[in-house]
C-alpha cells in the first residue's frame, strides 16, 4: 500500500469539521485525529504508511495530511488554534455543517497569491515551519542511543511531577524501562511502570497486551511511550474493559511535552513591524 491510498488533504475537510463537532466543538490534534480515522474508516495499513521514510521521520502521512487540512480550514475561518495546540470550531465554523474543499483551496490560494505567501495545492510537498522543527526534534529522538533516550523520559517524567522515577531497561524484564510515582495533590499516588519504543511506525495491540501483561501485580498504571504512532486497535486495547488501563504519548504528544517544558526545544517569540501609509491622509492635506 502506498500514500496514493490515502485520502488527499481536502477530502478530510468535512470529516475534521464533523470529528470537531462530535467533540463539542474544540480538541487535540490527537483527539481530532483519532475521530476522524473512525469517521473515514481508514485502516491500520493506511495509517502506518509514514511521511518520507526515507528521511527517518516518525510522522505518518495521514498525520501530515490532517496537518494540512487544520492549516486551511484555519485560513478559511472555521478553525482556530490556540499555543497549547488546542483546535476548536470558530463562530463561522460553527455554524456550518461542511464546506466546499474546492471552494476553501481557491480561497486560500488567492488569498496565497495577494500574500505573496501562502500554502497551495502544488506546495503539499514542502515543509512549513512548524513541520519543519518537528520533524527534526523527532529524527534528533531517533538517532539518541537508546539508554539516553530512557534517561530522557525519566526527565520529562520528573519534571511531570513523578517522584522515586527509576529506569530499569534490564533484558528479561517484560519489556519494562523503568518505573516511578506518581504523587496527585500531595494525598495520593500511583505506582507506575513505563516503556519506551524509539522507532518510527506503529505499535499494535499485541504489544500493548504484552506489556500489560508485565505490569499486572507490579503497578498501579502502565505508561506506554513512543516516537511513533499507536493503531486503532492498540488505542481500543489500552482502555478495554476489565483490564488495566495503559496511557499511550505517541510521537505528537511527546513533542508537544518537550516544547512545553522546554527540554531540549527553546521558543523565542519574534516580533514583525508592519508600516501601512495612509495615502488619503497625505491627499487630505
Amino acid at each position: 500500500m502506498s500514500d496514493a491510498d490515502i485520502p488527499t488533504f481536502d477530502t478530510f475537510m468535512n470529516p475534521v469539521i464533523q470529528a470537531l463537532k462530535s467533540l463539542g466543538g474544540s480538541g487535540t490534534i490527537e483527539e481530532i485525529d483519532s475521530t476522524v480515522t473512525e469517521i473515514v474508516g481508514l485502516s491500520d495499513e493506511q495509517l502506518e504508511i509514514l511521511h518520507k521514510p526515507e528521511k527517518g521521520g516518525g510522522q505518518s502521512e495521514v498525520e501530515y495530511r490532517l496537518a494540512w487540512t487544520r492549516t486551511y480550514l484555519k485560513k478559511y475561518g472555521v478553525l482556530e488554534n490556540s499555543s497549547r495546540g488546542v483546535w476548536a470550531l470558530t463562530p463561522k465554523g460553527r455554524q456550518i455543517e461542511q464546506v466546499k474543499p474546492k471552494t476553501v483551496r481557491r480561497f486560500v490560494q488567492e488569498q496565497g497569491r495577494q500574500a505573496r505567501a501562502a500554502p497551495t495545492e502544488d506546495e503539499l510537498e514542502e515543509t512549513d515551519a512548524e513541520f519543519s522543527w518537528r520533524e527534526k526534534l523527532l529524527e534528533t529522538l531517533l538517532s539518541m542511543d537508546p539508554s539516553a533516550f530512557e534517561r530522557l523520559v525519566q526527565r520529562i517524567l520528573r519534571e511531570s511531577g513523578f517522584i522515586q522515577v527509576e529506569v530499569t531497561g534490564r533484558s528479561g524484564d517484560g519489556g519494562i524501562d523503568g518505573k516511578g510515582i506518581m504523587r496527585l495533590g500531595g494525598l495520593l499516588s500511583f505506582h507506575v511502570i513505563f516503556q519506551c519504543k524509539r522507532y518510527s511506525g506503529s505499535v499494535g495491540a499485541s504489544q500493548v497486551r504484552d506489556f500489560r501483561g508485565s505490569m499486572v501485580g507490579r503497578a498501579d498504571k502502565g505508561l506506554l511511550i513512543t516516537t511513533g504512532n499507536f493503531t486503532k486497535d492498540a488505542m481500543r486495547e489500552a482502555t478495554r474493559d476489565g483490564a488495566p488501563a495503559i496511557d499511550l504519548i505517541d510521537g505528537d504528544l511527546l513533542i508537544n511535552k518537550l516544547k512545553e517544558l522546554e527540554l531540549g526545544v527553546t521558543t523565542e517569540t519574534i516580533q514583525v513591524e508592519q508600516v501601512t501609509v495612509k495615502r488619503e491622509w497625505f491627499l487630505a492635506i
